[in-house]
């Protein structure tokens, strides 16, 4: 069986367009937090990025499709982080599961409050809402069930279910100065903490 050989150029190629992608989505989100979505125009991301319009067009046809792109960089960025979690979840004690969960939580805060601005401009369905909410509920029943392994799986996804929602509770916590914010996280990480050491007696 022969292989078709990659034509001269076409790795730097696919490289450059790759980079020029990137180049267009860091735009999208300067500009989408700077002006909002409805204000934005195309012209305006093809400056930012230093893209030619109709290069532009060939990789996004709509300002649609950049917030989509945007939003499935968000899906993926915390479907990786927390399987990553999950993967290294093995051997450790309820107490540094529960620091480890409410670390992730604040480190997608960020990203989180600008993926939600764009779930209805990019026509996200409520069927792609919920497999990304299955997604992460099934992330943290993986790390569960690595310090936790007598939960049943019943008990597992509603604890999984439970400590979700303690997460987007943080979701408001750059409301508040940082002092408070330091005593939030602290006792979010105390009551996360006492949760699981419960379910492990």
């Amino acid at each position: 069986m022969s292989t078709k050989p990659i034509a001269k150029g076409q790795e730097p190629k696919r490289a450059k367009g790759h980079i020029r992608v990137a180049a267009i989505l860091e735009a999208g989100v300067e500009l989408f937090s700077e002006k909002g979505f409805d204000a934005t125009t195309m012209t305006e991301i093809a400056a930012r990025s230093g893209t030619a319009i109709a290069s532009l067009y060939r990789f996004f046809p709509t300002k649609e499709s950049v917030a989509e792109a945007l939003l499935m960089n968000y899906v993926e960025h915390a479907l990786q982080s927390l399987a990553e979690l999950a993967s290294q979840a093995h051997g450790m004690t309820p107490s540094a599961l529960a620091s480890a969960f409410v670390d992730f939580s604040l480190a997608l805060q960020s990203r989180r409050q600008f993926a939600i601005n764009l779930v209805d401009v990019a026509g996200a369905s409520e069927s792609r809402r919920q497999q990304f909410r299955k997604a992460m509920v099934d992330g943290i029943e993986a790390a569960l069930r690595e310090v936790i392994p007598a939960l049943s799986a019943a008990k597992s996804k509603a604890v999984a279910v439970t400590l979700l929602n303690v997460f987007k509770g943080l979701g408001r916590i750059s409301e508040e100065t940082p002092a408070t914010q330091r005593v939030l996280v602290a006792e979010t990480k105390d009551m996360v903490r006492l949760y699981l050491a419960a379910l492990e007696a």
